[in-house]
């Protein structure tokens, strides 16, 4: 093999490993990917007159702004999908029950936020169990639903996840509403996505945070996401009801 033959060789190569990498981050991150696995996104419209969009929420709970997101939710007769983070619902135990009575869908955000697709199965059970039984000592709640942190997942957590009996959810709108673009940029996002759900036939799963994973004694404002849902409460062409996948 001549030295052309041989760098054409490891060209190749570095090609194929580069394909693959690629591969494995769409796969892992990429929330419509179900190449890892099946995750529930959406579903066919079976409304007529309204279309479907559910509204979930990811982090919490936070004291800075469930309670008033509750509210708006609660004063238009919408149900939410919260996806709690144990140690957030051991801080805020009395905020993780009002969600549950208050009739909202809760599931699991893992205990302590990590990025799963980085860790050991072990690590995987163990963020698993600890916040699906915080959730359930806490609310009386036993959640059905698992989100994955940041969306991140390998074949490993999606088999963990179903095999103690979670559907994992992700999302078909994202509003980037962590990085906070102002509410206008954030409400247009929305009403894009849900405009495109209604061409495809499919029901809209609206992701947004409540919180951050690192709401501590400065927990992060999420104002612009409040009026979001707020101007979308108001809407007589949406219908919200919680994820029961």
């Amino acid at each position: 093999m001549n030295s052309i033959e041989i760098v054409m060789g490891a060209a190749a190569a570095v090609g194929t490993l580069g394909l693959a990498a690629g591969a494995w981050q769409y796969a892992a991150n990429v929330p419509a990917s179900q190449l890892f696995g099946r995750t529930w996104i959406d579903e066919p419209e079976p409304n007529a007159d309204k279309r479907t969009v559910h509204l979930t929420f990811d982090d919490g709970p936070s004291a800075r702004n469930t309670p008033e997101l509750l509210d708006i939710l609660g004063a238009a007769g919408a149900v939410g999908t919260f996806f709690l983070v144990g140690n957030h619902v051991r801080r805020h135990p009395a905020l993780a029950r009002r969600v549950v009575d208050e009739g909202h869908t809760v599931g699991n955000h893992t205990d302590m936020h990590p990025n799963l697709s980085r860790k050991p199965a072990a690590r995987v059970q163990a963020e698993l169990e600890a916040c699906q039984r915080t959730i359930l000592d806490t609310t009386g709640a036993v959640p059905a639903l698992f989100r994955p942190p940041y969306g991140a997942r390998r074949p490993a957590v999606l088999r963990i996840a179903r095999r103690m009996g979670l559907t994992p959810v992700m999302w078909n709108i994202t509003a980037g509403d962590w990085a906070s673009p102002g509410f206008e940029s954030l409400l247009r996002r929305v009403e894009r996505g849900i405009e495109h759900n209604q061409q495809r036939g499919r029901t809209s799963n609206l992701l947004l945070h409540d919180a951050s994973q690192l709401d501590g004694n400065a927990p992060a404002s999420r104002a612009d996401t409040l009026r979001v849902v707020q101007a979308l409460v108001r809407r007589a062409d949406l219908r919200f009801p919680g994820i029961t996948a």
